[in-house]
């Protein structure tokens, strides 16, 4: 991601949305000992010299009032030119400051999560001085809500937290994923067999009142069970045996409940690719890192294109 560009053609960036200076040296951060008006600071900016990859000035005041101000440069090359262009984004009643050493300053959807930790809604602002004493914002902060559909246990839901790792370093718009619970124990429960076969030794389903068999270890003997899986997991019990047992549905692909907005899920229908249904983007169910990041990038770059 590049610097935030303040030239012409993109002013103004007062009502800007999910505003985050990326790199955050493009942010400095300024005593200042005036009045907390438009006018002022544009009187105490304007004129001044600033550092060519400084974007945008956070004043503050011995109280710890800040306000966060877009300038620009009369010469973008110079290492130091004069300030020519002054927006005052948010003054200190609409700002929040944070001090939070475990939020990476670097990342957006970290600096949006703070900021609904801390109430700050669509018409503040977030500065926070993070990990390694580094500073930087987020204006306006309004993150991607992303439903992530999931099967437990695992726990914690295997694809949750490859959303979140994947997170915590891609450079992508800010998301904040809420978790849709699949219980397979509540799909167990739904039945009474005299066995279980379940696709995989999965942690919580070894204690279900009856016997669980797994069908990855291919029991030797065909007994009278109830499969708890997927479509794919009924074609290996075919080959396996040669019939088709009574099955309850596990597939999040199936169970997700019908919602607007972006939704993640996985299917085990999907071996190598991801797959756009809709909103839903669907990974395979063995997704890697860099499958959840593509997943994610194209419900980002969809929502940028509209």
């Amino acid at each position: 991601m590049k610097e935030m560009a303040t030239a012409s053609g993109v002013r103004p960036l007062k009502h800007r949305k999910n505003l985050v200076q990326i790199p955050y040296r493009g942010v400095s951060y300024q005593p200042y000992a005036g009045k907390m008006t438009e006018a002022a600071i544009a009187g105490h900016l304007l004129g001044k010299e600033a550092y060519r990859r400084t974007y945008f000035v956070i004043l503050h005041t011995a109280e710890q009032r800040h306000a966060l101000v877009a300038i620009d440069v009369a010469d973008r090359e110079a290492l130091f030119s004069p300030i020519d262009h002054v927006e005052v984004l948010a003054l200190p009643e609409r700002c929040v400051f944070v001090k939070d050493p475990a939020t990476d300053c670097a990342n957006r959807s970290a600096l949006a999560e703070l900021a609904a930790k801390h109430g700050v809604s669509v018409d503040r602002t977030l500065i926070c001085e993070g990990k390694y004493d580094h500073i930087n914002f987020i204006h306006r902060p309004d993150p991607i809500p992303l439903r992530v559909v999931e099967v437990a246990p695992p726990e914690p839901p295997k694809l949750m937290g490859l959303v979140r790792q994947v997170l915590s370093y891609a450079d992508l718009p800010p998301i904040r994923p809420v978790l849709e619970r699949i219980d397979l124990r509540d799909l167990c429960a739904s039945v009474s067999p005299a066995h279980y076969l379940v696709p995989c030794r999965s942690g919580g389903l070894d204690d279900l009142g009856a016997p669980v068999h797994f069908l990855d270890e291919r029991p030797e003997k065909r007994l009278d069970w109830i499969l708890v899986g997927c479509e794919r997991s009924l074609q290996f019990h075919r080959h396996y045996y040669g019939d088709e047992p009574e099955r309850v549905e596990m597939c999040p692909r199936k169970l997700a409940r019908q919602a607007d907005g972006p939704t993640l899920l996985k299917c085990c229908l999907l071996e190598f690719d991801i797959e756009r249904d809709g909103d839903t983007v669907i990974v395979p169910w063995g997704a890697d890192l860099a499958m959840v990041e593509r997943a994610l990038k194209e419900i980002t770059d969809d929502i940028d294109a509209e």
